[in-house]
């Protein structure tokens, strides 16, 4: 083990360090499955048994290298409360976007923020995303928008972010790319993994040329209606992310320290 990571375990108790190996498992699986912008966006979750209290990456660590001992335990007024030394660097617009939903949202535990290609492309078309595949139907009338006001280091957007996500559990940030929220880091990467993936089946739809083919209204309601009871149920989460985890397996050793 290195000297960065040594003993850090002994600086939180069970259930956080818990929190903090599945956090930094999201992580490596946002890196897996190449949603990554190098350091520049992040994922958050709450610390188990506190209402203000959330862990989010240390600034200026890759994804594919995120570990347990790499999370900033911080609370909704920007207040580090962390034991680590090396824990203290914070992204400002990371800490706006995240601390909004964790204020706003007590049913939420988890928020992913990605600026991939296809999602940032998606966030600049006026329509937005659209009901084509039965990927993006999982989002119909269930997607947020949020209009581009800069680099989010204003802590006033937050009320604007909070209001635009509404009940909602993703969210479009105009200009500038993904948001989704879920009650677990399961849920929360099950919304990320479809929404990303209904950005790129649309761009390269698109790209084709041809004239897109849109569902009748009636399947679109219906299948929108057929994903919200598939998320219904507990066991659709843990098996997705029970297979997730298979794909980072061997890498399990090095994040969770």
């Amino acid at each position: 083990m290195d000297e960065r990571h040594a003993g850090n375990k002994s600086l939180y108790t069970e259930r956080e360090w818990a929190a903090r190996c599945e956090l930094a498992a999201l992580y490596r699986l946002v890196a897996h499955f190449r949603m990554t912008d190098l350091i520049y966006t992040h994922i958050s979750l709450k610390v188990p048994g506190s209402d203000d209290l959330f862990l989010v990456n240390r600034y200026g660590v890759l994804f594919h290298e995120m570990t347990a001992s790499d999370l900033v335990k911080v609370d909704i007024e920007g207040n580090v409360h962390d034991e680590n030394p090396e824990s203290r660097r914070l992204n400002a617009a990371g800490f706006t976007i995240h601390s909004a939903v964790h204020m706003a949202r007590e049913d939420i535990h988890c928020v992913i923020h990605t600026h991939t290609q296809a999602g940032i492309a998606v966030s600049a078309q006026k329509q937005g995303l659209l009901p084509i595949s039965q990927h993006s139907l999982r989002f119909y009338k269930a997607l947020g928008y949020h209009d581009y006001e800069g680099f989010a280091v204003d802590l006033d957007e937050r009320k604007r972010l909070a209001t635009d996500l509404g009940a909602f559990k993703a969210m479009i940030l105009r200009n500038h790319g993904l948001l989704t929220v879920g009650e677990t880091a399961a849920e929360a990467f099950s919304y990320m993994f479809f929404l990303e993936r209904a950005c790129q089946v649309q761009i390269a739809a698109q790209s084709g040329g041809a004239e897109l083919v849109y569902p009748a209204q009636d399947v679109m309601d219906h299948t929108a209606s057929q994903w919200q009871n598939r998320g219904a149920e507990d066991w659709y989460y843990k098996l997705f992310w029970d297979a997730c985890l298979q794909t980072i397996h061997d890498q399990r050793n090095d994040y969770c320290r």
